[in-house]
């Protein structure tokens, strides 16, 4: 079987504004797959778990050469979860795709194309998932990759603050803070980077802040 035959289940494909990490504003093509194994208590994609339907990579390929973007982002649910999304990822590059990888960081990134960034999303201890956390994944990172922690609390945030310390996550890669939605503050977080004056980024979903409610964006 060909790489272009390989089959994933995807539950969307769309074009829209990229509302988080530094690629924040840039027009994008997204390639949501089906399946996640976690479970953050603030996850705003649960209907991405289930459902979806199964494309083989050279059909993905072909829908999203025909939205004509240059930019994609594979995200999820958990992209990982399904072995078949590495060949994904290589094809994307192959064909000269500006490629980001949006993933849980509790499955092994060392296998991923080098050419696509990785947004790696480190789970604090408010999702309910931080055991999962594949610290392993660290020593992968590049520059061109990055680190998101979502944070519900001040707790979260001190831990988050300590782990960026301790494992010197800012020497590795840009580091993003972002408040969960309802949960936290987004001024409080942003007072608290200041006053520690943390080398990391304050990171806000703008794309819920221009199309709030709506799903596919």
């Amino acid at each position: 079987m060909s790489a272009g035959d390989a089959l994933l289940r995807v539950s969307e494909i769309f074009h829209s504004i990229q509302g988080e990490s530094t690629r924040v504003g840039l027009p994008t093509t997204f390639i949501r797959l089906t399946g996640c194994p976690l479970r953050c208590v603030w996850c705003d994609t649960e209907y991405a778990f289930v459902g979806g339907q199964a494309m083989t990579v050279a059909e993905i390929m072909e829908r999203v050469e025909a939205i004509g973007c240059r930019t994609i982002c594979v995200t999820g649910g958990e992209p990982l979860a399904q072995r078949t999304c590495l060949p994904l990822l290589t094809a994307l590059c192959d064909a000269g795709y500006s490629v980001s990888l949006e993933t849980s960081g509790a499955f092994d990134i060392a296998e991923v194309d080098q050419r696509v960034s990785c947004i790696v999303d480190l789970k604090a201890p408010g999702s309910g998932e931080t055991d999962r956390n594949l610290w392993a994944n660290i020593d992968h990172l590049t520059r061109d990759d990055e680190l998101k922690l979502v944070l519900a609390s001040e707790e979260d945030y001190e831990w988050a603050k300590s782990v960026v310390a301790t494992r010197h996550l800012a020497e590795r890669c840009p580091v993003l803070f972002s408040p969960v939605p309802g949960r936290l503050d987004s001024a409080s977080l942003a007072e608290w980077i200041l006053r520690d004056q943390l080398p990391v980024r304050l990171q806000l979903q703008i794309h819920k802040l221009i199309w709030p409610g709506e799903r596919g964006r």
